[in-house]
């Protein structure tokens, strides 16, 4: 699953990597959580192109009664796209590319939960999460567009820490992604599979971003590790 990550790269930088004509500004966060606001790229009829919107990061979907769903549906499955109810029309036609530096998962220890943060191997380069998003209306007119990260069987890089991660599409299958036109799930669900090795790496952070509200770059600060005491520094009693 993907339940925590930042984005702090220039705006020039997301829009040139996502051909976003619309980016002007992107405020750096550094530990986004559910419920909050997300940067998404996506396409409409209403205008040629990849354009960028603020997404409400936890899927409602049109037919949901409130908003109570969208902590349950934060991330989506690969495997069950086309079978759950909440995600299969929108997997045909509202899908979305989610712009991120990097994105934390927590390893198990016991009763201990150990945070990483995973970044592109490239520096200064996005991962691309693939994603879905929705349009609901409330009882009382209000509107939301929310959306959902869609996650797949974890890599070698991820396997060590948790069984799950983000699906990370390459910059060749944007297109294919993000095209209206293309409605054909059964060739779209081969893009959901793990992101090559290669192409992500990962260390410990400290426990400063285990909670959602702390904020920067002490969120992604390599966690120190202790130091080994010199044998000739020992204390003998």
């Amino acid at each position: 699953m993907c339940g925590r990550f930042g984005l702090e790269l220039p705006a020039q930088t997301i829009a040139e990597f996502f051909l976003a004509y619309n980016l002007q500004d992107v405020k750096p966060r550094y530990n986004i959580a559910p419920t909050q606001e997300v940067l998404c790229i996506m396409r409409d009829n209403e205008a040629p192109g990849n354009h960028a919107s603020s997404f409400y990061w936890g899927l409602v979907p049109p037919w949901a009664k409130d908003m109570k769903i969208a902590s349950k549906l934060t991330n989506a499955r690969s495997e069950t796209l086309r079978e759950k109810p909440s995600f299969r029309g929108a997997f045909k036609y509202r899908r979305c590319l989610i712009p991120v530096s990097g994105f934390y998962e927590w390893e198990r220890k016991g009763k201990h939960k150990q945070a990483w943060y995973f970044r592109p191997q490239q520096d200064n380069t996005p991962f691309a999460f693939a994603g879905l998003w929705e349009h609901w209306t409330g009882p009382h007119g209000e509107e939301l567009w929310s959306c959902t990260i869609i996650t797949t069987d974890a890599n070698d890089v991820m396997s060590p820490v948790h069984h799950r991660m983000p699906v990370i599409l390459g910059r060749d299958h944007f297109d294919a992604w993000l095209d209206l036109n293309n409605r054909n799930s059964s060739k779209l669900q081969p893009l959901l599979k793990p992101c090559p090795n290669e192409s992500i790496t990962g260390y410990r952070v400290g426990n400063y971003v285990n909670k959602a509200g702390n904020e920067g770059p002490q969120c992604i600060a390599p966690m120190q590790e202790p130091r080994e005491t010199p044998p000739d520094q020992l204390e003998l009693f």
